[in-house]
Parts: C-alpha cells; structure tokens; sequence
C-alpha cells in the first residue's frame, strides 16, 4: 500500500509538473507576442520603448519592448528601471495610509494641526479647513503648481521641501471650498510629504524608502532621485526621450513628492498586488484594509454626495476602460509616460511605462495592449430613465476652472463648453475638441454614450448649476462675459498685427517713413519688434527650462512689461500731437492702440502682462 500511495504521489507531481510547464510555456509563448505586438505599435508611434507588468489572480507576467536609449539602440529589458510620473502620487498616499494606520496622522485632520506655518491662503479656514483627505483626493481646493515647480534644470532633489512650495513670500491659493471639487493638484501631493516630513522627522524619500517599500519587498525602487548622468547617475535607469526620439536624462522637479518615483515592472506587480490585499504583511497589519478598499472610491465631493460613483480618492481614480471599471493612476512628465490600474474586484491589474511622452498620442491604444491580456468583462449598461429635474434648465455655456491658476484667461477665451439639451440627450460641445452626448439614467445622473454607468450628475440650481463628471467640474458662464472675452482678444491681436505690419510698411516706404518717424506710435512698433525676437531666444536653451529666469525668459518679462508702457506713452503723444501728424495714419494708430491697450490691461489683471515665466 505504501509503494501504492508512493506512486501516486510521484504520478501526480510528474503531472502538477507538465501542468506547470505547458502554463509556462503559454505564458512565454503570450508574452513573446504581446512584446511583437507592443514593438510594432511602439515603431508606428515613435516611442522608443515600453516596459510592464501584469497581475492575473494565479500569477504575474512582466515584459519589456523598444530600446532604453536611442543613442545606442540597447534593447529595453524588465530589469532596467524607470520613471513613472504622477502615478507616484499613489506610493506617497500609501506611505500617508501607512501613518495613518499607526495612528501618527488623522485622516481626517486639518492639515494646519500638522503644519501650522504652511503658507496657506485659504478663505474658508474657519468653517471648511483643508483636511489630509482633501489633499490625497485633490479636493482640497488648490491650484496646480506653476512653471518653475515643474519645469526647470535648476531642481536641486536635496532642497527643502518648504522651499520648493513657495518662495519669495508666494501662498498657496485656495481656489474653491475644501472637500467639494476634484481639483488636481501637484502642489497638494507635495504638501503630503511635507507632512510625512514633519510626522516622521525625517526626509520623506528616505522613510518611505524604508518603511514603505522595503516591507513590501520592492527592491528595486526608490523616491530618491535618480538620473541617467553625473555623480548620481543610475547604469540600470532606462532613458527618458522627448516627442521625435530625443534622449533627456531625468531631472530634479521641485514638487518631487508628487512626481518623483523609480521603479521596475517586478516592483510595480507587488505593489499591485498588495493595493488589491487585505493590508497585511508577513501576517500583520501593515495599512488597514478599510482604507485599501477606499482607494479610488470618492467621498469627499459634491459629486459623489449627488450619487455619483467614482471619481478620486486616497491616491487612485476611477477608469471605464476596455470593459471593466478600474482604479488607476495615470502619469507623465514629459520624459516618461506610465500607467497603474487594478480591478480590486477581480484581484487584477496591470502597468505599463513608457520612454516618451508625445502629446498627441492615442494612448489607450497602447494601454489596450497590456489591458487585453487580462480581457474583457463588459458590465450591464444602465438604462435611460428620465431624470427627476429640467435638463433644458442647464442649457449655456460652461467652463471648468483651470487647473494652472496662472492661466485661467486661456481657457476662458478657448476651453469654453456648450451644453445643448434636445429632450433625450445632454450634448457638451468644446469650443475646441469632440462632443459628448449624455443620456439619463434617472435622479440627476447621465451616463455618456458608450459608457456602460452613470458618468455625469447635475449640480445646483439656476446661477449655481453645475455639470460633472467627478473629475472635472463645468460651471456656467455667461454668453456675454466670453463675447467680450473674445471681442477684446480678437481686438488686440487684431490691432498687434496691425501695428506690426504697418509699422514696418511705413519704414520701408519712403513716403510713408516721415510718418513713423515723427509718430509716437513707433515706440510701440519697437516694442512689438522685441517681443517678436525675445522668444526666438528659447531656441538657444533646453525646453526644460521654461520655468527658469534665463536669457530667453527675462527678456520676454522685460519686453512684455515695456510693451504696455509704450502703448500708454504713444497713446498719449498722439493725442497730445494730433494736429501735426499724418491724418490718416494718426485715426489708425489711436484706434491700434486703444484696442492694443485694453486688452494688455486684460492679460494683466489675468498676470500674464509682465510675463514671468519664473514667479
């Protein structure tokens, strides 16, 4: 009998190991063709390489396509590291969660308990304070970070972290209430590691390094900075490119904590796994499973409040993609593209990292690629219902508050929306973009064509109506205030060319030369020529350093904060000299400069009039 059951043993290892094998050997034989098929999309769109990992619920597969540096034509492999972007902000919202769990942070604490000095500028402090939730669901009211946290040569990753949110007396701007309007926010998430800073006193990259991702056994990543050049240069870290295959190494962004993050497919799969776990390791707590769970599940805006599901939450948003509902954090900084998403439901999810960022490329295209290997799951479409309002009564044009504060007025003049209302349908029409019907589905929730729940809810009432998606808030604006938008943007561009171009037929006509030299209006003319060549400057400098006061950018500061200076002193000269100039050209300049002077006085209430690229 013992010989009996020894064989049987041995039988059914011999066949638990054929099974095995053959799965291996499907996994290979996928796995080669996902990387065939990954590296010709990669070739059709110009990106030099991709990398990813994908967690099935019995296993996980990684794979690597593309080269990491075009320079040297080097294959990409797994093993190499890269940036991931803003999908860093759901590492550092696990690190929070983590001091959360220990009871070192409340959740739902004013931020203020923490960081009593932050320089916050916030209007609705004593009655709806910035709590640590609103900063990890981008509910906190604060507008995105400016240039020179972003985009600069001159990042120093050992800085401090106060230094980097504000400096020359800048205070963060609270633009809307706390815990209302999903507004995304990089200078929020580098609030959150300040605060893991001043819990923990210690630098934020080195505890969490420690007490977050050595536990979960992610080796080979790091929220230290790391480059592909200089004294702290990384051999394994693939390099980043600019749209058209140019190599850049990585550099120093001032809201790191946000941005910041270097990783391997084999990490990104543990981390994925333990996002969709109970929160524990090696058998114990590690961060509470209630709060894994709430990753990506939205409480704190009027959207959800309204009914509807979704949104942002705890460092993850929700994705209706390739048939299923997904929790995912997106990234890019230029350089680098990735993406993470898990289906928490399913126990899967995958991510995908990319050596270029161009713009205009259809992501989801590649993204589809990865996602497929987990297939697809449609979920039941939810049913037209007529909805409990009057949609007619959110008929208008909208807009969505800019998430750069400092450049609202160009969105105002091109991101406005139309909503039109035909009885069935709620159709929004960009100024610039494709249309988007929405059908109800009862109460005030919409569900946008082609999507299988709601993905939109009707906020408000009259003056107060709002429409959103939980991500993205449209609130109306009138047809009279983008009129005059327009009309006085169109009248200054208009009156720009204008004196432009008449001002230099006048100095290469000799019978028109007496009437720009003896004219005010030539100031002006000089003016408009040196803002002209100011920006041919940036040709000479990296693209990364827009946000730094170089050549290039303090002369374009110095000629658009002399430019309006000129306009006033020719408009009074002409006026003051009426009666000696050239009749015609003297009712052509004054109306050019009238309509030139209001709208410079509009791009200066908007701070765009002197231009400083590094304020």
């Amino acid at each position: 009998m013992a010989r009996g059951r020894a064989a049987l043993q041995r039988a059914v290892a011999i066949i638990a190991a054929t099974v095995a094998v053959a799965l291996a050997s499907v996994a290979e034989a996928q796995d080669r063709t996902l990387a065939d098929t990954m590296r010709a999309a990669l070739a059709a769109h110009g990106v030099p390489g991709a990398s990813w990992a994908i967690v099935h619920r019995d296993r996980v597969e990684t794979g690597a396509a593309g080269v990491r540096d075009v320079r040297t034509g080097a294959p990409l492999d797994t093993a190499h590291r890269v940036h991931v972007g803003s999908v860093t902000k759901t590492v550092t919202a696990v690190a929070v969660l983590r001091l959360v769990t220990l009871g070192r942070i409340a959740l739902d604490a004013p931020i203020r308990r923490y960081l009593p000095d932050l320089p916050l500028d916030d209007p609705w402090e004593r009655t709806h304070p910035v709590r640590v939730r609103h900063l990890l669901d981008h509910t906190a009211g604060l507008a995105d970070a400016r240039l020179w946290q972003v985009f600069t040569t001159r990042g120093d990753p050992d800085a401090p972290l106060a230094e980097q949110l504000a400096r020359g007396g800048m205070r963060l701007h609270v633009r809307r209430r706390p815990g209302t309007q999903f507004l995304y926010s990089n200078v929020g998430y580098a609030v959150l590691g300040l605060l893991i800073e001043r819990v923990t006193n210690e630098r934020y990259e080195r505890w969490i390094d420690r007490e977050v991702l050595r536990p979960l056994a992610m080796t080979r990543s790091t929220m230290t900075w790391t480059t592909q050049v200089g004294p702290r240069r990384d051999t394994s870290l693939a390099m980043g490119h600019f749209e058209g295959g140019i190599a850049q190494p990585a550099y120093a962004i001032p809201v790191r904590p946000a941005t910041q993050f270097t990783t391997t497919p084999a990490d990104m799969a543990r981390f994925l796994r333990f996002l969709m776990s109970d929160g524990t390791v090696d058998g114990r707590v590690f961060i509470d499973g209630a709060l894994l769970r709430a990753m990506g599940e939205a409480t704190t805006t009027d959207a959800r409040a309204a009914g509807l599901a979704g949104g942002y939450a705890l460092g993850l948003g929700t994705r209706e993609r390739w048939g299923r509902r997904w929790f995912c954090h997106l990234g890019n900084i230029g350089t680098f593209r990735a993406i993470l998403c898990i289906d928490r439901p399913r126990g899967e999810g995958f991510f995908a990292s990319y050596t270029s960022d161009p713009e205009a490329l259809p992501w989801d295209r590649l993204d589809s690629l990865v996602a497929a290997r987990l297939g697809a799951h449609a979920r039941p479409v939810a049913a037209e219902a007529p909805l409990a309002i009057d949609a007619g009564a959110w008929r208008g044009w909208y807009l969505s508050p800019s998430r750069f504060e400092q450049f609202a007025y160009l969105d105002l003049v091109g991101a406005p929306v139309h909503a039109a209302w035909d009885g069935r349908r709620l159709r929004l029409v960009p100024l610039a973009g494709t249309a988007r019907d929405l059908v109800p589905v009862g109460g005030r929730l919409l569900r946008q064509v082609g999507r299988p729940g709601a993905t939109h809810v009707l906020l408000g009432a009259g003056k107060a109506r709002r429409i959103t998606d939980g991500q993205r808030t449209l609130e109306p604006v009138s047809l009279v205030t983008l009129v005059t938008a327009w009309s006085s943007a169109a009248a200054g561009a208009l009156s720009l060319v204008l004196l432009l171009v008449g001002g230099i037929a006048r100095a290469l006509r000799p019978e028109w030369r007496a009437t720009l030299r003896d004219a005010p209006v030539r100031w002006v003319v000089a003016s408009l020529g040196l803002c002209a060549v100011a920006p041919l400057l940036f040709v000479s400098q990296p693209f990364l350093a827009i946000g730094d006061a170089t050549l290039a950018s303090v002369a374009v500061a110095v000629t658009t904060a002399l430019l309006p200076v000129a306009v006033v002193a020719a408009l009074v000269g002409t006026i003051r000299r009426w009666h000696a100039l050239s009749r015609g050209w003297r009712r052509v300049d004054v109306v050019a400069l009238v309509a030139l002077a209001q709208w410079l006085a509009v791009l200066a209430w908007f701070g765009l009039v002197p231009f400083a690229s590094w304020r």
